[in-house]
C-alpha cells in the first residue's frame, strides 16, 4: 500500500515522503496513529504542491544564508567584557553576546541558537573562534576578539 508520511519515522522515511508498506502496518498502526495517510490521487496532487512550496521556501532560506555568509566570512568581532587585571572575565562570553556583537557591528540578525563556541566557554580575554550554522550545510566561522573594558 502506498502512503504519505505525516511525520519522520525512523527506518521508514521522512515527513511528506511517499512510501510503500504492507497493508496491515498501514491500516493497523500508521494511519490510526496519525503518522500517515493513504496516497490517493488527490493526496498525491496535494503532496506535489506541498513539495513545490517547500522547495521554494528552502531556496529562499538558502539564498538568505549565502548573503549572510558573504558578510560574516572572515569577520572579526570585538566583544568588550568586564575582566580582572589578570584577564579573567567576570562571568563568561556566551552565544547571546556574540549574536548582539554581530547585530551591532555587522547589522545582521542571527539567531543565538545557531551560534556555537568552539571549545569550552570563553572565560578569559583573548582571541577565539565561533561557528555560525545558518543552514544545514552552510556554516561560517567568525573570529572573536574578547577585550577587557
Amino acid at each position: 500500500m502506498d502512503i504519505i508520511l505525516k511525520q519522520d519515522i525512523t527506518g521508514l522515511g521522512y515527513k511528506n515522503d511517499l512510501v510503500t508498506v504492507k497493508d496491515g502496518y498501514a491500516r493497523n498502526y500508521l494511519i490510526p496513529k496519525g503518522m500517515a495517510a493513504i496516497a490517493t490521487s488527490s493526496a498525491r496532487k496535494v503532496l506535489a504542491e506541498v513539495k513545490k512550496q517547500q522547495a521554494y521556501k528552502e531556496e529562499k532560506i538558502r539564498k538568505e544564508a549565502e548573503e549572510i555568509v558573504k558578510v560574516l566570512e572572515g569577520a572579526q568581532l570585538t566583544i568588550g567584557v568586564k575582566a580582572s587585571t589578570k584577564g579573567k572575565i567576570f562571568g563568561s562570553v556566551n552565544n547571546i553576546m556574540i549574536a548582539d556583537a554581530i547585530k551591532g557591528q555587522k547589522n545582521l540578525e542571527v539567531d543565538r541558537k545557531k551560534i556555537e563556541i568552539s571549545g569550552e566557554a570563553i572565560k578569559e580575554v583573548g582571541a577565539y573562534k565561533a561557528t555560525v550554522k545558518l543552514h544545514k550545510d552552510i556554516v561560517v566561522e567568525v573570529t572573536l576578539d574578547v577585550k577587557a573594558e
